[in-house]
């Protein structure tokens, strides 16, 4: 099942936990979340990590003129990992250590223009291979009977949910992808029609210009004539 973080917003920075009582069956977990970014602000996030795991994070603006944003990751100890300057996209992944990683959306640049920002987390090597198998063999009888073994079923299980997480990925890429096209496309569409109606206005004003021009003239020249 998909595991959803907690999002705890503290004066424009935001901390993300994974929700208490989960279960840790599984060494990988993902989630993502859409939120808007005002003009002229930063918000940034913290994801706590463990050693020897990693963290890939993807990004991609959604809607907002340029369709793009400043992105920096930082280590615990305070160092710039990633630093992306007006990107609408970006994918990046990092082998931790323990401590609390953080990530920051920056719109400062932009005076008028909100972003809408879509990241997805993906958090490999967080559980505890070594208790979950044993809390496996409590529930595995017979296997000298039945010529199995404990660790083929493991690494089948494991293989199929990791094809799964993949799969949702993609869908949730592709999701935004979506929306990141029909924003765009609806963006078009507005900016066709106002600048076709400011043409159909200028062809009005044209058209009546020039009717009055023609009727001035006739009338100049019966007035001379009297």
């Amino acid at each position: 099942p998909r595991l959803l973080l907690l999002l705890l917003p503290l004066g424009g920075f935001a901390l993300l936990l994974p929700p208490p009582g989960a279960a840790e069956f599984s060494p990988s977990l993902d989630s993502d979340f859409t939120f808007t970014l005002p003009a002229g602000r930063k918000e940034c996030f913290y994801q706590p990590m463990r050693k020897e795991a990693s963290l890939e994070l993807e990004y991609q603006v959604l809607d907002g003129a340029g369709l793009d944003v400043d992105f920096h990751l930082l280590s615990p100890k305070g160092e710039t990992l990633v630093f992306d300057e007006r990107k609408s996209d970006g994918v990046h992944t990092v082998e931790t250590e323990d401590g609390d990683y953080m990530f920051c959306f920056d719109n400062t640049f932009s005076t008028i223009s909100e972003k809408v920002i879509f990241f997805e987390l993906i958090l490999d090597n967080m559980g505890e291979d070594g208790q979950d198998q044993e809390d496996w063999k409590k529930y595995v009888t017979g296997t000298d009977l039945l010529d199995m073994k404990l660790e083929d079923i493991l690494e089948s299980i494991n293989s199929v949910k990791a094809r799964l997480s993949k799969s949702v990925q993609i869908q949730t890429l592709l999701r935004a992808f979506e929306a990141r096209d029909r924003n765009i496309q609806e963006s078009n569409f507005d900016r066709v029609n106002f600048w076709s109606m400011v043409n159909l206005g200028v062809m009005v004003v044209v058209s009546a210009v020039q009717v009055y021009m023609l009727k001035s003239l006739f009338e100049d020249k019966r007035k001379s004539r009297t």
